[in-house]
């Protein structure tokens, strides 16, 4: 049985770290602040590099706006880290990337997809699953590592979790 819990836990915000150890580290983090004795802990974190430098959940429809322009017909990559903590404490943690193109937009396709969706949940101010058509041209690697969670990743990961035996092999 699964069960979603928020995490409580601080997000690092630090840009000398390379994308992928940024978003383990997060999603550690998540992860280990979550309490749930005698389970396994999923904790997931998402970022979107754009040009090497961080683009994180938009504080405002303006920034939001501000990254929709940044990334129209660009390439970004997305980076998810998931960290799988056993019920013993040791933890599995990786990365997954994803290559994704935007199409070449303007304003009117900006503002129409923010009546749509609300971007200031997600990283990039994008989520690929709500109208994402409007705005992605391509995408190399997995869909499901934009949405936030490489499920076929986090399957071997969570295969290797025996909680009867207390712990990640």
């Amino acid at each position: 049985m699964f069960e979603v819990r928020p995490s409580p836990a601080e997000e690092l915000h630090d840009e000398s770290l390379a994308p992928d150890e940024l978003c383990e580290r997060n999603a550690e983090l998540k992860a280990r602040a979550v309490e749930a004795p005698g389970a396994a802990v999923i904790g997931a974190d998402t970022l979107v590099y754009l040009d090497d430098k961080p683009l994180g959940k938009p504080r405002s429809l303006d920034e939001a706006r501000a990254m929709l322009r940044r990334l129209s017909g660009r390439e970004h990559v997305v980076c998810t880290g998931v960290c799988v903590v056993g019920p013993e404490g040791v933890a599995d943690c990786f990365h997954e990337t994803t290559a994704v193109r935007f199409k070449d937009f303007g304003d009117e396709v900006i503002e129409a997809y923010l009546g749509r969706v609300d971007p200031l949940d997600k990283a990039g101010a994008y989520g690929i699953q709500e109208h994402g058509e409007m705005l992605v041209e391509s995408i190399e690697g997995a869909f499901d590592n934009v949405m936030g969670l490489p499920v076929a990743r986090l399957q071997v990961a969570l295969g290797a979790c025996d909680v009867g035996r207390g712990g990640l092999e």
